[in-house]
């Protein structure tokens, strides 16, 4: 899809050349019929340039091709209107790339909110530095405490603001037969759990933008098509922010030191297991994470809601596929997640995460 709306852009801008060869009389163009004076055909010429930058910028992935996007469409269209004869048909071409950009500012929009929600977060630091010590560790579950030195956090400063990247493949429904594809940023707060989770897929062929966002104990969630229409917007739902919750509570695999927090309680359940209950902000919500002898995380289990239309929560159970070490902390970074429904367990989401960054957080 990106190719060829790629693809359109360019030889529309390239057509447009033609009005300025016509104009200086460079080469016979018969298409022209009507007469372009010299003046005008600059005008042909600045569309052309704007059309072959668009195609530029969005192969780049600049948020903001749809402004040099809207100078080229209006100007193209007048042109093509004082040329009616000769140039009609490049009207076509002028609206498919006018709901283009429509989605484009549409995107840019969503963008700029988040952008603005992220900026809020990162400017709350009220953190105290402090190093993670064996004295720090030392009431938390063995198995709990084999993680943490496993991870590497012994004698390293407590991470307080995290950045990360994900990319992935998705299933909406467990009869599914394709992956979509999926690329995320993330970030979080330690000191106060916050998360902004932010990603890009595509559905029915069209673009997905979508945000889940956890904060003073509540969730959001907001799933935008072509980045106009709602698919999902739910706020402040006490399914949710239990659900959201959790999800933070999982995420801290991330950032290890977020396991010594004041708003999470640990209890053993078994030498390789233990349960974390997390309370924060009027919500509260439990998992249990299993690890190997070697304390290396192996998986994470709630029970979670899956939709906040669901009587009761459903198990959800995310495994570790691999490991890596980043940023001198050894993290799991290939996960699968999975619904275990009535008729067996559902893998929705596969992912990786990447370039992993802590403390000193900026946009």
């Amino acid at each position: 899809m990106k190719a060829l709306f790629i693809g359109i852009v360019s030889i529309h801008g390239l057509v447009h050349l033609m009005g300025f060869v016509k104009a200086f009389d460079l080469a016979k163009i018969s298409q022209f019929t009507l007469i372009i004076s010299k003046p005008i055909g600059i005008l042909w010429l600045i569309s052309a340039f704007l059309f072959l930058s668009i195609s530029i910028l969005f192969f780049l992935n600049k948020d903001w091709w749809w402004i040099p996007a809207l100078l080229a469409v209006i100007l193209s269209q007048i042109l093509i209107i004082r040329y009616w004869p000769d140039a009609k048909y490049g009207t076509i071409p002028n609206l498919i790339i006018l709901f283009g950009l429509v989605i484009g500012f549409a995107f840019w929009n969503f963008n700029a909110q988040v952008n603005q929600e992220i900026k809020e977060i990162l400017v709350e630091k009220t953190f105290e530095e402090k190093i993670i010590t064996e004295e720090t560790i030392k009431d938390l579950p063995v198995p709990v405490q084999r993680w943490l030195k496993n991870s590497g956090v012994i004698g390293k400063e407590k991470i307080h603001t995290v950045y990360l990247k994900q990319k992935g493949f998705m299933k909406l429904k467990p009869d599914q037969k394709d992956w979509i594809k999926s690329e995320a940023d993330e970030y979080f707060t330690i000191d106060q759990p916050v998360f902004i989770w932010r990603v890009k897929t595509s559905m029915m062929g069209l673009p997905v933008v979508g945000r889940d966002l956890f904060r003073d104990g509540q969730g959001k969630m907001q799933i935008k098509l072509a980045g106009i229409i709602p698919v999902v917007n739910v706020a402040n739902n006490p399914k949710l922010n239990e659900s959201a919750l959790q999800r933070y509570l999982g995420e801290i695999i991330w950032f290890p030191t977020a396991a010594v927090s004041s708003y999470i309680k640990w209890e053993p359940v078994n030498d390789y297991s233990a349960k974390a209950t997390m309370s924060y902000g009027g919500t509260t919500g439990s998992a249990v994470f299993y690890f190997n002898e070697q304390g290396e995380l192996t998986k994470f289990v709630a029970l979670r809601y899956k939709d906040i239309t669901d009587e009761k929560p459903t198990e959800w159970v995310a495994t570790v596929k691999g490991t890596e070490t980043l940023n001198d902390l050894k993290l799991p970074t290939k996960l699968e997640a999975s619904w275990v429904l009535d008729n067996g367990e559902f893998t929705w989401y596969k992912f990786e995460i990447s370039d992993v960054e802590y403390n000193d957080i900026t946009q």
